[in-house]
């Protein structure tokens, strides 16, 4: 049996996913590591539990169904974007913990250069906006607060990458310091418009071009594995970054198809082809991954507090024991008697970007029960969605036809046809949810000739599940508009 190995480092979790030549899963390996928050707004990692944790779950896929190297055609990389990890070359270790992409250090940086009217130089290079969000200030910050930093860049002796560079260089035994272009497109140093390097952006954000990784296609082959995992001579051959690659796993491959990923933020992207166009409602223009060496673009609404949210009614309020629990908790009552929950934990991202937003839980009545609480917890997630939607048909003009969606909140039946409901549109999901890692299959595959083509993967897609509206446009327009409401209360509560 032949397969392609999908490495999945998320947030939360590594995961390792071994996909057949139909693009099921024969095999799946997850493991959570630590969050660390060492100050309010802070997020970090350690790079070296990353690794660890992501090779760890290789193996174990691996074994599970006795694959040796031989049996693995290639290996697809997806990843967490935006955080970053600066790393001695001579050895190949962390200068400093990783700054992972929730992380608000930087906000003050950013409130600085849009005051000095940096934003319209950047939002036309880059297709970002000035938020600590992305990884140049993060990479600024670790250089300038690590002692020696700077200098040791300056003389090459230093390496940066997002956790796709990490895993790469290790998985190289360092011979590879590379990264995709859906990747690169994250950090505010990348000309999407070029598809190069940006001198004048370096030199904004003061990163030394010594510390860059090379930038190679989301599907081509960049090198082969060199460790003891059981995979030596295996090639790498995709790499995209988390949401890139679900929109690919997810075939949106055409200009006006669009996908929404719940993790632990909610991303919703539509592809609009290969013509860079920047959004005029306050979403950002990426890098879209392709399986043709070509730029190709996607409009995206990233929103930071998605699954967390149900992380956090787990591991702060303690009302559930796991995750999947939710469901049946919010579930238990018909509505959330009122209740709207903001979950602003690190501010809102599109449509709004307002780091300073704060968290907010708002109708609590002496009724009020742990249902109603997880109830508005999961509406939360489709409202912020259906926010980000509307600023897509703001740009586009045309409605969507309806919404494909994956991740691991997408099995969340209540979630999904609430989201239907809140959307008026279908929900569409699909059979293998884990697009994310299946994009990234699909890349490597494609690049090594896995998979004959991309129409041998679009004749392979069966068993979609459909959600349809059932809720009334009235009762919709009511709910969005209390929804609206506690948005901006979120919004001036810091002010």
């Amino acid at each position: 049996m032949a397969y392609v190995l999908a490495l999945d480092q998320g947030t939360t979790s590594s995961r390792a996913i071994l996909f057949d030549e139909a693009g099921a899963i024969a095999a799946v390996a997850q493991k959570e590591f630590q969050q660390f928050y060492p100050q309010a707004g802070w997020v970090e990692h350690d790079p070296a539990e990353i690794l660890s944790s992501q090779m760890g779950c290789a193996v174990e896929a691996l074994t599970q169904v006795g694959a040796r190297p031989r049996d693995v055609a290639a290996i697809g990389i997806t990843n967490q974007r935006e955080t970053v990890i600066v790393w001695e070359r001579a050895t190949g270790k962390a200068i400093h913990p990783a700054i992972v992409w929730q992380d608000r250090r930087t906000a003050a940086f950013c409130k600085e250069l849009e005051e000095r009217g940096a934003g319209e130089t950047v939002s036309a290079k880059t297709g970002l906006v000035l938020d600590p969000y992305f990884s140049a200030t993060k990479v600024k910050w670790i250089l300038d607060h690590v002692p020696g930093a700077r200098a040791r860049a300056e003389r090459g002796e230093l390496a940066f990458g997002t956790v796709d560079s990490w895993l790469v260089w290790h998985l190289t035994s360092g011979h590879k310091h590379v990264t995709d272009v859906t990747n690169a497109s994250r950090t505010l140093l990348f000309n999407i418009v070029k598809g190069e390097w940006d001198a004048e952006m370096l030199r904004l954000f003061d990163v030394p071009a010594t510390i860059l990784p090379e930038v190679k296609w989301s599907s081509e082959r960049v090198g082969e594995v060199t460790t003891t995992l059981g995979l030596s001579g295996v090639p790498i051959a995709g790499i995209a970054g988390d949401q890139q690659a679900a929109l690919f796993g997810q075939l949106c491959w055409s200009a006006g198809e669009a996908k929404n990923t719940y993790g632990t933020g909610c991303f919703l992207l539509q592809n609009i082809g290969t013509e860079f166009m920047r959004s005029k409602h306050k979403l950002i223009t990426t890098v879209a991954a392709s399986a043709g060496k070509r730029l190709e673009y996607a409009f995206e609404g990233s929103i930071f507090i998605g699954g967390a949210v149900v992380q956090w009614l787990r591991d702060n309020l303690k009302i559930i024991s796991a995750s999947a629990d939710v469901e049946a908790l919010a579930a238990s009552v018909p509505d959330t008697g009122g209740v709207v929950f903001v979950p602003a934990f690190v501010g809102l991202g599109a449509p709004h970007w307002d780091p300073h937003a704060a968290g907010m839980l708002i109708g609590l009545r002496r009724d009020t029960g742990h249902g109603h609480i997880a109830r508005a917890a999961l509406e939360a997630i489709a409202f912020q969605v259906a926010d980000v939607l509307e600023a897509v048909y703001s740009e586009t003009g045309a409605p969507l036809q309806a919404l494909r969606v994956d991740g691991g909140a997408a099995v969340n039946d209540l979630l999904m046809q609430f989201q239907a409901d809140i959307l008026g549109v279908p929900v569409v999901r699909p059979r293998v949810t884990e697009t994310t890692a299946l994009g990234a299959a699909y890349l490597a595959g494609l690049a090594t000739g896995f998979w004959p083509s991309p129409d041998a993967l679009r004749a392979e897609r069966k068993g979609d599940v459909r959600f349809e509206p059932k809720m009334s446009a009235t009762e919709r327009a009511e709910r969005r508009g209390n929804w609206q409401k506690a948005v901006e209360r979120a919004k001036a509560w810091t002010e």
